[in-house]
């Protein structure tokens, strides 16, 4: 499973988080864009190892309310089919 998700991040384009931000009806910035960009290509390994010591409310700031909350949302939902 780590190598799928490693190969996809190599992988991994801008275009991508704005083609999943418009599946779902999220307005992003540029800037929302280039921080999810480079804090997925720099911070995935760490975020796999263990899940439980990402905490998103440190880069609040980094997104609109909308957005944070839409992600907040959706790290929980995956922490707790991770977490098992």
């Amino acid at each position: 499973m780590y190598n799928l998700i490693e190969a996809f991040v190599n992988k991994m384009k801008r275009e991508d988080i704005i083609n999943f931000a418009h599946k779902n009806n999220l307005t992003i910035t540029d800037h929302e864009i280039d921080f999810v960009y480079s804090f997925i290509k720099s911070n995935y390994q760490s975020v796999l190892k263990n899940p439980n010591s990402f905490d998103l409310a440190l880069y609040k700031n980094e997104f609109s309310v909308d957005n944070y909350h839409f992600l907040e949302n959706l790290i929980n939902k995956y922490k707790k089919m991770v977490i098992r």
